[in-house]
């Protein structure tokens, strides 16, 4: 370093000074090794704790979002929904699909299974409307049933929840009976319709015995019961009754999901708005929000000292660097370096170690993120992670890392920069 020519050119200055801060840093190597070593051991226990944090947040979260039965909402009670409003609803940017309800006595019917006609095993099962899009459906990947062109003479498809389909001992592509029965003019009376199983919903999508029915059907067995004719199902085989009423049907309920958990909480309020009750999953959603943020408030506290920590020792490990190397770059004053380039020297040196430790860092908590995920893989499922972090994640925390090392050293770079060459003269 004694035999350093002066610069000519500002830009080979610059190449100088970078080149000899990192000899300067490879000839420590014991010291820089040790700075490494230190800033490695402060974050990787971030790194790790916060993969933690975002890893089961995440899963937490996944696991909401991919359950349909979270963004489902429903009235507490009985109202008079008309089918433009629901199509009002259905339009909302939050929402994701809708379809009314019919009155809950109105919507259950005798399923039927058996070969040749015979009753072979009778269930009373629960009624749901659906269609195409259908989230719970599309969650299992469950074929929808569709209302076919000629419904009196085809078999009417129907989904069927995973306890029906065992207790009637069907399976997806068999071929049931429905009977609904009401009173009528002081006489029992029954019609049947024929059904077709598309698909058998699993146990995790619904418990009870329901079967998902177009909304067609469901309309025409609640018109049955109120001794109404559903000339679409051929009144020559039972349907008959006294003609609809010509006003707009209203119906009682709706069947509503959420375009995500946020819209949950917005469609909550805006129903609240409308004095309309409804039951949410907002309490679930809310509990992981407030969960979130209570674990971002303990993570920012602990990097808050973390970071107050390593400014202050990394401020004084440059300190004592410059103190160290006074000479040295006294004399590169003498040999013609600027201010801002002595400057350089222990900025490019703390930057090293930003690089070097982050690296370091990230190496070990892949590590430890391996380790703690095979250790819960009993209790995940997918790519589901206890311990996760994003590549973005890497790059916020070197970014993080090298601008409080520059803010360090920033005060040793200063005092390097005001060595005065007359007193490195004066000691030599």
């Amino acid at each position: 370093m004694s035999n350093l020519s002066a610069p000519q050119h500002p830009l080979k200055t610059l190449r100088q000074m970078l080149r000899l801060s990192w000899r300067d840093y490879a000839y420590e190597k014991l010291l820089s090794a040790c700075a490494v070593l230190g800033l490695a051991a402060v974050l990787t226990p971030l790194l790790v704790l916060y993969g933690v944090k975002f890893g089961v947040m995440q899963t937490l979260t996944d696991r909401l979002r991919s359950e349909p039965r979270t963004l489902e909402i429903s009235p507490v009670i009985s109202g008079r929904f008309s089918m433009k409003y629901l199509d009002e609803l259905a339009a909302h940017p939050d929402v994701a699909f809708v379809l009314p309800r019919t009155r809950t006595i109105a919507a259950t019917m005798d399923l039927i299974s058996g070969q040749g006609g015979t009753d072979h095993t009778s269930l009373l099962v629960s009624l749901e409307p659906t269609a195409t899009g259908d989230p719970l459906l599309k969650r299992y990947g469950a074929a929808s049933p569709v209302m076919p062109e000629h419904p009196g003479n085809e078999a009417i498809g129907v989904s069927l929840s995973a306890t029906a389909a065992e207790k009637l001992h069907v399976v997806a592509g068999d071929t049931i009976t429905g009977r609904v029965e009401r009173r009528y003019s002081g006489q029992m009376q029954s019609v049947r319709v024929t059904l077709h199983v598309v698909s058998v919903l699993p146990l995790a999508a619904q418990q009870k015995d329901v079967a998902f029915i177009p909304l067609p059907l469901l309309e025409a067995t609640e018109d049955y019961r109120d001794g109404r004719a559903v000339p679409e199902l051929d009144t020559s085989k039972g349907w008959t009754g006294e003609p609809r009423p010509q006003e707009a049907r209203l119906y009682p309920g709706f069947r509503l999901y959420a375009r995500d958990m946020d819209a949950v909480m917005r469609l909550r309020q805006g129903f609240a708005q409308q004095k309309l009750d409804v039951y949410t999953h907002a309490e679930e959603i809310e509990q992981i929000n407030s969960l979130a943020r209570a674990l971002n408030l303990v993570f920012a506290l602990i990097c808050a000292a973390t970071a107050a920590g390593f400014l202050a020792s990394t401020t004084s490990s440059t300190l004592a660097s410059v103190k160290r190397k006074e000479r040295t770059l006294g004399l590169l004053g003498l040999a013609g370096f600027t201010t801002g380039e002595l400057m350089l020297l222990p900025l490019v040196q703390s930057l090293l170690t930003a690089l070097l430790g982050t690296a370091l860092a990230s190496g070990l908590y892949a590590l430890s993120a391996l380790a703690i995920n095979r250790l819960f893989s009993a209790s995940l499922s997918g790519m589901e992670q206890v311990c996760r972090l994003l590549p973005q994640h890497f790059l916020l925390a070197f970014a993080a890392v090298a601008g409080l090392a520059l803010a360090a050293a920033l005060g040793p770079a200063l005092r390097a920069a005001r060595i005065e060459p007359s007193e490195v003269i004066r000691e030599v």
